[in-house]
């Protein structure tokens, strides 16, 4: 009888390890497939609205550089739309592109609608490179983008926090991120030039 009773307790306490081990096991594999849709996500993962709130799947981006800036229009660097948009006139036709988001985190730098911003970088600094709509690039609200671009553990190469308006992000033509400057650099910076003419 009593060793009936410690067989059973035996059994009982295999039982319990295994579901344990097997709890464990799935937790780990659900950890690891998350981990790994992460990792697999890149910028032309991602849609966002224009200027005019049409959707743009920045898929359509495919094949070309694309370098991503956040825009203010009464910021001290607002006049860097002026080198921005030269620089998109000089490489647009080298597979390379621009692309703007408007955000007001910075010191409320750009308080205005999505309309009243086009037309003011467009009448004031000929810009055609495309714009999108206005976004947040920090805090709680963070466009999903944005987290791409600034977080590690989603990007796969660094955290990047937006310090102020006009910090350029470079994406590669595969949609990979590929580095960033901070808000005051030249658009025309050797950096930046480097990076667009070079092979990949």
């Amino acid at each position: 009888m009593k060793r009936n009773s410690f067989r059973s307790r035996c059994m009982a306490s295999i039982s319990r390890l295994n579901v344990r081990t097997m709890f464990v096991f799935t937790l780990m594999v659900a950890a690891f497939a998350q981990f790994g849709t992460a990792g697999e996500k890149n910028f032309h993962s991602f849609t966002v609205k224009a200027i005019d709130g049409k959707e743009v799947n920045l898929s359509a981006f495919e094949g070309k550089k694309v370098l991503v800036v956040n825009v203010a229009s009464k910021c001290g660097l607002t006049p860097q739309y002026e080198k921005l948009q030269a620089l998109y006139e000089q490489y647009k036709d080298k597979d390379f592109v621009i692309i703007g988001f408007p955000a007001n985190n910075f010191g409320a730098q750009e308080p205005g609608t999505n309309e009243e911003i086009l037309t003011f970088c467009t009448s004031t600094y000929n810009v055609t490179f495309p714009m999108m709509s206005k976004i947040s690039v920090k805090g709680e609200d963070i466009d999903p983008l944005y987290e791409w671009l600034t977080q590690e553990a989603l990007n796969g190469k660094q955290d990047a926090p937006v310090s102020w308006n006009f910090q350029k992000f470079m994406i590669d033509s595969k949609g990979d991120w590929a580095g960033f400057v901070e808000p005051r650099t030249d658009p025309f910076a050797e950096e930046i030039v480097k990076w667009i003419e070079e092979n990949e």
